[in-house]
């Protein structure tokens, strides 16, 4: 059996742990490499956010509600449909030119009248009277006038009896001076009767001077009254007339040959002067009436051509009258047949027309869409080639129908373009179609 010593290390040998442990030194990032990377970080998230975020340009759109047209080469047709009705070529309007008491009613509403044919009869006392007044006092001034004339011309008849009689009193007193004369130098007159027989003479053609001036006188201003007097005798004579036309108006007669329509007064009943009582429209004779755009007021004119298909058989119309008021954004004209009409139209009906705007050319053609109301012909959404986008852009549009639109530039044959209504997207530059699924 050993003995193992245990001694008790001394203070200067104890253990430490010295040779075991190490101080470890803690390392820290570059505090610029940290401001480096969180930039960059920031960056890309912009740039991802950039990449996939909506656009305030863009909107994804269902491709179900869009239509997409193919640009082409065509020929282009310029014309405009039409909806024309069938009214009659010429209307003339019945107005009561004076009112009264409906006495009698000699036709019905509906018939066909002739010109001058009596329709109804109207009384007015009052106008009756007054006319009858009118007339009096019109017959009172004639008479005045009438006496008048007569005292001018009895006037004229005297001083022409006036002139006669110095005239032959010259001659006479010519005459006697000429005998006594000669007598007087032989010496068988005394030179006092011969020298009154001169101074009568004298005194005759002294007389006829002055009478032929005062003649003169008098007749010039007599033909000035006479003059008046005649003119106010035709105003009186035309006031007459007047005053018994405006009596005739009380029989009132169809102003044209026609057929009558609108005419429903009733027997009693009291007409206003100028007071529409009906309408005589023409016989056998009809226009078309049409609304027309005013896009194309400047591009219709009297005369132009146009056509419409009734009954299998196309007719030819053209433009009589364009009314340039505009109402509701559209205005009014007028299509006559040129030649026959077709005598299966009815007053009323609606008849399909084309109006011609100019001859047919090649162009290249987009098909026409709801797209030019809300763009007005400014710019359309180009299909990109990979058909699942569309981008605005800026085009010419020239010429429209109601099939294709005339495309001046902007546009190429082959490329896309959507026609359909672009409403909510006039404000867009960028469009992504979207699967309707």
């Amino acid at each position: 059996m050993s003995l193992v010593e245990l001694r008790q290390p001394s203070h200067s040998e104890a253990v430490t742990g010295g040779a075991m442990d190490r101080v470890v030194v803690r390392k820290r990032i570059d505090r610029k490499i940290l401001i480096a990377g969180g930039a960059a970080g920031l960056l890309l998230l912009l740039i991802l956010f950039w990449l996939f975020a909506p656009r305030a340009d863009s909107q994804s759109v269902s491709i179900d509600r869009l239509t997409i047209s193919d640009v082409q080469r065509g020929v282009f047709d310029d014309f405009l449909p039409l909806r024309a009705r069938v009214t009659p070529l010429v209307t003339v309007y019945l107005d009561a030119v004076e009112g009264g008491r409906v006495e009698k009613k000699l036709v019905e509403d509906g018939a066909q009248v002739v010109a001058g044919q009596p329709l109804a009869v109207l009384s007015n006392a009052e106008l009756q009277l007054s006319t009858l007044e009118k007339q009096a006092e019109v017959e009172q001034q004639l008479n005045n006038m009438r006496s008048q004339e007569l005292a001018l011309t009895q006037t004229r008849n005297s001083n022409l009896r006036d002139l006669n009689q110095a005239e032959t009193e010259l001659t006479k007193a010519k005459r006697l001076y000429d005998l006594q004369k000669s007598l007087a130098d032989k010496g068988f007159v005394a030179m006092k009767t011969y020298n009154d027989t001169k101074d009568d003479l004298q005194y005759q053609q002294q007389r006829l001077q002055i009478l032929k001036r005062s003649i003169a006188q008098t007749e010039a201003l007599q033909t000035s009254q006479l003059q008046q007097l005649r003119s106010a005798s035709s105003s009186l004579n035309t006031s007459m007339g007047v005053a018994q036309s405006s009596l005739g108006q009380l029989n009132i007669r169809a102003p044209v040959t026609g057929q009558l329509s609108g005419f429903d007064i009733q027997l009693g009943q009291s007409l206003q002067q100028g007071e529409r009582i009906g309408q005589i429209d023409s016989a056998g004779a009809d226009k078309l009436q049409a609304d027309v755009d005013e896009f194309y007021l400047g591009r219709v004119q009297v005369g132009q051509g146009a056509s419409a298909d009734i009954d299998g058989q196309t007719y030819r119309l053209k433009v009589a009258k364009v009314y340039p008021q505009v109402r509701n954004g559209q205005f009014q004209i007028d299509l006559v047949f040129d030649g026959p009409e077709p005598k299966s139209i009815q007053r009323g009906q609606t008849i399909q027309a084309k109006l011609t705007l100019g001859d047919s050319s090649r162009a290249v053609l987009i098909p026409n869409g709801a797209f030019f109301n809300d763009t007005g012909g400014a710019w359309v959404f180009v299909v990109d080639s990979g058909g699942k986008s569309a981008t605005r852009r800026q085009v010419q549009l020239g010429r429209r129908n109601s099939d294709s639109i005339e495309v001046l530039g902007g546009l190429k044959p082959g490329e896309k373009v959507l026609t359909s209504s672009y409403s909510g997207l006039v404000d867009k530059d960028h469009l992504t179609f979207e699967s309707g699924d």
